[in-house]
């Protein structure tokens, strides 16, 4: 049986287009998805909304596949940067533009950072090399640093970058300057959309405990749903994740973190090979986006 048979009836409402730190343009994610098989695909630039026009425009030559318009957002709880997801968001939104044009500002100021530190550190780097490829600052992630010192450094791969360079605590590192999970949310709620908690367990592998005490926090702030499934979740972490969900009313969802060649390990809709996400998702999460709408209506 093949991938694309396999996947057929499963999801993503996790993937990166060029429009923040992926390798294919947002027009081009309808048409990978469809040749997976999937029936719906979620865009999900990081502090972006860029991509959605293309992205929604390219979807309607696909009209078994739902293209869902989506947004990760970075955010603090107490001294760790989570991440939350919105889904089925209004990307024209005024009050989501506006935080995320306060967000593109922190992501060039801490771009402009690393890009000094890795001169200081000997590895010349510049907004024209081939890596950037002319992008604006404010897009650029740490990927593109790292494809910049695999092109222009010599170094084998994103992982040895990362290892050497890039990681936390590592030479070239920079923290990120994030807002609380609270505006997070509250921007996604402005925008109609519903806030998804990502990769939950992502870092924080095995810290059950962690897991439920920030679960609670962030529903009692609004959170909609967690992503219970994940390419780099076990068997085990994805129950330990359903079961807080089911805890804490909290809808599923799930995706896999696709960034195209940017992460070649993992491959849209099948993760990292095992990745299944259900359709059945979509109905719980549009019934959650149809109740939040009837709460703000009255």
């Amino acid at each position: 049986m093949t991938e694309e048979v396999s996947l057929v009836s499963c999801i993503d409402l996790h993937t990166h287009s060029t429009a923040s730190d992926g390798s294919f343009p947002p027009e081009e994610l309808p048409r990978t998805a469809a040749a997976k098989g999937l029936c719906a695909v979620a865009l999900t630039d990081h502090d972006t909304v860029a991509g959605i026009p293309a992205f929604l425009e390219a979807g309607k030559s696909f009209p078994h596949l739902e293209t869902i318009p989506g947004v990760e957002l970075a955010a603090m709880y107490g001294s760790r940067e989570l991440h939350i997801v919105g889904l089925y968001i209004d990307h024209d939104s005024p009050a989501l533009a506006a935080y995320l044009a306060e967000q593109r500002e922190m992501r060039r100021r801490r771009n402009e950072d690393i890009r000094v530190k890795l001169n200081i550190l000997g590895y010349a780097t510049s907004w024209s090399d081939e890596a950037f490829a002319g992008r604006d600052p404010s897009t650029v992630g740490r990927p593109h640093f790292a494809r910049h010192l695999c092109l222009a450094h010599h170094f084998t791969d994103s992982r040895q970058a990362f290892d050497k360079l890039l990681g936390r605590s590592r030479p070239a590192y920079v923290p990120r300057k994030l807002p609380e999970y609270q505006k997070a949310i509250a921007a996604i709620h402005a925008s109609g959309g519903l806030a998804v908690w990502a990769h939950p367990i992502y870092r924080e592998r095995n810290e059950g405990g962690w897991l439920r005490r920030v679960a609670r926090h962030l529903k009692a702030a609004g959170l909609d749903g967690i992503e219970g499934y994940y390419s780099m979740f076990s068997p085990v972490e994805t129950a330990l994740v359903m079961e807080t969900a089911q805890n804490n009313d909290l809808v599923l969802s799930g995706g896999s973190d696709w960034h195209g060649e940017n992460s070649p390990d993992i491959q849209m809709g099948s993760g990292m090979g095992g990745l299944r996400v259900p359709a059945e998702l979509l109905t719980a999460l549009k019934e959650r986006k149809l109740l939040n709408s009837q709460g703000r209506s009255q």
